[in-house]
């Protein structure tokens, strides 16, 4: 493929992936399958991988990329992105509607919108492409996360038009994002967010954009703050005519001919969201002809012609009728309020955390007190306060045991913790919940070994450790409640193939305090054997990239532990992995071949694309450039390989094929 060939194949999949993109993210409405999708983005990030100098900014390969940065740059907003004021009731939105009337000495229409609980935010675009995205900060400056905002794949950079405009808008987290990456921080012991918008805040502050990439953000649009050649008249012709663009907007929106057709909008709301996948936590109710806004003006913190309807936290009072303590794989007990069941944002609850003994005793909480509870975020049930005047004198004060429920070994409170823990090694509780991480999809990833199986294998005794379950007995499976022969055939062939897993999955599965799933892959990487792990102290685990010293302690007693030695020497008995069989970061020969060598890739190949190869060169410590040079140390050609060959080749450069890279490898 010539370079101009190639170019304009690129200017069509761009075309094509950004299109569905938009099908998929925008309108939730996409026209191929995955499958498809992904072939057109391989075939993208193939040509440009052999044609890097015409990769461009709007090019859906850049939603992720680049080095992580070292501080965020200050961006100045042109035109402020003030805040709004609030209203709290009906009343208030009519003295609203009463002093925009008085403002403009004519009647008006409203534009309300959903309030989404996220992080305000503008994006720029110059003759339709992309060039900024940037906090709101004070409103007059915030900060540049323009790498951050590209992952959001609803985010288009480049719009249907060639505009220069500066929209505003509101990235969030939805809703099922939230919980599964609160579940994958619990898995790998990180404090989880408490609500959505602290997610979706955190993650667009990450320094490093492949972390916010990961967090399966969105936006809405709702707003302008600059328009070059701009021909609305009203608000509701900007949204329609964003939208056109290709930005996604709320498709909630409603006109409004007056004052009481908003409250209508508003109090419908109360009802419907929690139907949502989204957080909203208000309306915003906007004057919608332009020139009103105009005549209106503003205050020196809000706009005259706009102002937000909060929602008031959605709580339900109920009866705390007892305090329950579950001990996490880590030795963590906390405790749980038990419930009259009630109805809470769409859902009964029957239970909220307490999370710690600090909270039970700075909020006075006892058992039999009539309670109030929300759910933070909307999500998490929790109990927020006491009705401390409907005490009767017979509820109980509720204190932490000294000892834990599972074991009834002392519980301790380790310096600069607010949990109380169980630090015995055979807790039954401590060594159930680390048998269900043990099996999860990030850890070993045993099929059909879920909670319920192994509470049923644990109560069974049929199971005690790690070790156990390698040493299951298909009659014995066979005896239990549901387990039928096909059942209990394919539960064996599952934990019979766990086996052949890398190493790094087995250390995640082990539980190693503060060690998740990249961290396990790093020492995996390093040490590559389990046996050369355990040798190491804390000291020499420091000199590992991304290893801290709290880390490094907890692994270095861990192994130190008479008991993991003994289930380390029994699982390699029972043939589980001990070594890293992924790339190796230091393979001797294999690493010395492309440890700080500059490397160049081209042609077609047959069993690798072009995006593996150079995964693969940079693991082992290589730099994948796109054009020969002098400074190149070695081309990897495929058939058709084309001019950088013809050029390797002259300048004498070792040239090397698909087998010989494979070859070396081994």
């Amino acid at each position: 493929m010539s370079e101009k060939e190639a170019q304009k194949r690129l200017q069509s999949l761009r075309e094509e992936v950004n299109r569905y993109n938009y099908e998929y993210h925008t309108l939730d409405q996409p026209s191929v399958s995955d499958y498809e999708y992904d072939k057109k983005m391989r075939e993208l990030l193939d040509i440009e991988e052999e044609f890097p100098e015409l990769v461009t900014v709007d090019s859906p390969s850049q939603r992720v990329g680049g080095d992580p940065l070292s501080s965020f740059q200050k961006v100045r907003h042109n035109v402020p992105l003030l805040s709004l004021g609030n209203a709290f009731d009906d009343q208030e939105l009519r003295d609203f509607d009463r002093r925009v009337r008085e403002g403009t000495g004519e009647e008006v229409t409203y534009v309300c919108e959903l309030k989404i609980d996220g992080l305000a935010v503008s994006l720029t675009y110059e003759d339709g492409v992309l060039v900024r995205g940037a906090t709101r900060g004070d409103g007059t400056v915030g900060e540049d996360i323009t790498t951050n905002l590209r992952t959001i794949r609803s985010i288009p950079l480049r719009l249907d038009s060639p505009e220069t405009i500066e929209v505003r808008g509101e990235a969030f987290m939805p809703k099922k994002s939230f919980l599964k990456m609160n579940e994958v921080r619990e898995e790998n012991d990180e404090e989880p967010f408490a609500n959505p918008r602290n997610a979706a805040a955190g993650s667009l502050r990450q320094l490093d954009p492949k972390i916010a990439a990961k967090r399966n953000l969105d936006i809405f649009l709702y707003g302008v703050g600059e328009w070059q050649g701009e021909a609305s008249n009203a608000h509701s012709e900007r949204l329609d005519r964003m939208k056109e663009l290709g930005l996604k907007t709320n498709p909630e929106w409603k006109k409004c001919n007056d004052i009481e057709d908003v409250i209508d909008y508003v109090h419908s709301w109360v009802e419907r969201r929690p139907n949502l996948d989204y957080e909203i936590d208000g309306i915003v109710i906007k004057v919608d002809r332009l020139d009103q806004q105009e005549a209106l003006g503003f205050t020196a913190k809000n706009p005259r012609w706009a102002t937000a309807y909060k929602f008031p936290a959605e709580e339900a009072v109920t009866k705390l009728n007892d305090i329950e303590l579950s001990v996490g794989r880590t030795g963590v007990v906390t405790p749980t309020a038990v419930l009259d069941p009630v109805k809470v944002a769409g859902t009964t609850v029957q239970r909220a955390s307490l999370h710690n003994e600090d909270l039970i005793r700075e909020r006075d909480i006892r058992i039999g007190d009539t309670v109030v509870i929300k759910k933070a975020g909307d999500i998490i049930p929790e109990v927020v306060r006491v009705v401390t005047e409907e005490r009767s004198g017979e509820e109980k004060a509720y204190y932490m045991p000294e000892r834990c429920p599972a074991c009834d070994s002392k519980l301790v409170r380790l310096e600069e913790e607010v949990a109380l823990r169980c630090i015995n090694p055979n807790c039954n509780a401590q060594l159930r919940e680390g048998l269900i991480h043990f099996v999860s999809r990030n850890a070993m990833d045993i099929d059909g070994l879920g909670e319920k199986v192994i509470a049923q294998l644990f109560q069974e005794k049929l199971i005690d450790n790690i070790a156990d379950l390698y040493k299951l007995d298909r009659d014995e499976l066979l005896q239990l409640d549901r387990m039928g022969e096909k059942s209990v055939d394919n539960l064996l062939k599952a934990i019979e193939v766990s086996k052949e897993n890398s190493l790094e999955k087995l250390l995640f599965g082990l539980g190693i305090r503060y060690v998740g799933t990249k961290a396990a892959n790093t020492l995996a990487q390093e040490f590559e054997t389990i046996d050369e792990l355990s040798k190491a102290d804390a000291v020499r685990l420091t000199e590992v990239t991304e290893i801290g010293e709290k880390m490094a302690d907890s692994i270095a007693r861990y192994f130190a532990k008479p008991q993991v030695a003994e289930l380390i020497a029994d699982l390699k008995q029972l043939g589980l992995p001990m070594e890293y069989t992924g790339t190796r970061k230091n393979a001797g020969p294999v690493y010395s071949a492309f440890k700080g060598k500059t490397i160049v890739i081209t042609g077609k190949m047959e069993n690798y694309s072009r995006s593996q190869l150079k995964n693969i060169v940079q693991e082992l410590g290589g730099n994948v450039t796109g054009s020969v040079s002098k400074n190149t140390d070695l081309l990897i050609a495929g058939e058709d390989a084309g001019s950088k060959y013809t050029k390797a080749e002259k300048i004498g450069i070792e040239i090397w094929n698909e087998e010989e890279f494979a070859k070396a490898l081994t």
